[in-house]
């Protein structure tokens, strides 16, 4: 079986704010959120880790490589395009309280309804494009590595993983928020042996976490 090692990356400025960052959007890490990682990699540190993968948003990517820095097991990082987060169109870098008066229709759609989203109001991507971009990255990985039962880190952004791991999970678009979002620094932990089929075994883990979440953490 092959392991499949899900991780948002950490916390924000613009996630602290309330603001949507999107595939083109970005900000730095807070100071805190690297005290975080470390968290994370205690809990990691109990697997071995034949590669890490990805986004090549910044957020994402620094991430990635204090995970990397943390594990010392001679990890590389590599970024894939395919990781990114979603393209948000014209809701990137504002606020959600903006987004709420100015498209309330997409972003009650976008969080809630995903069957009912429409990105073409804002020159967004809608959910198929996320899963016809994302799946088959994520099943070239998981031939990559199925062989030798690997155990594999994918980084990647909370909206975008949210999506394509219910995805890979089978649940429909009306039942992809079925269990909310995902944390910052969070795990979610997927097994497969032929990249086709998945098992859940955990999903959004924060209990290495020495602080509580908030609605901030959550997307």
């Amino acid at each position: 079986m092959t392991k499949l090692f899900f991780i948002r990356h950490g916390k924000t400025k613009w996630n602290l704010e309330g603001r949507y960052q999107g595939a083109h959007g970005d900000s730095p890490l807070l100071n805190e959120s690297y005290q975080e990682i470390q968290q994370l990699c205690l809990f990691l540190k109990n697997y071995h880790f034949s590669s890490i993968y990805c986004s090549p948003i910044l957020r994402a990517k620094t991430t990635a490589e204090k995970i990397a820095e943390e594990l010392q097991q001679s990890i590389d990082v590599k970024c894939v395009a395919n990781l990114r987060e979603f393209n948000l169109g014209k809701m990137e870098g504002m606020k959600f309280t903006e987004v709420e008066k100015r498209y309330p229709q997409e972003l009650d759609a976008f969080r809630h309804h995903a069957e009912k989203y429409n990105p073409s109001k804002i020159d967004g991507e809608s959910f198929d494009e996320l899963f016809e971009r994302m799946t088959p990255t994520i099943k070239k990985i998981v031939e990559l590595h199925k062989s030798k039962n690997e155990n594999v880190l994918i980084v990647s952004h909370g909206a975008a993983l949210c999506a394509e791991i219910r995805h890979l999970l089978g649940y429909s678009l009306k039942e992809l928020r079925a269990k909310g979002g995902l944390a910052n620094t969070s795990a979610t932990i997927l097994e497969t042996s032929n990249g086709e089929h998945y098992k859940c075994l955990a999903w959004n883990k924060t209990d290495y976490l020495k602080r509580k979440m908030d609605a901030s953490d959550i997307v």
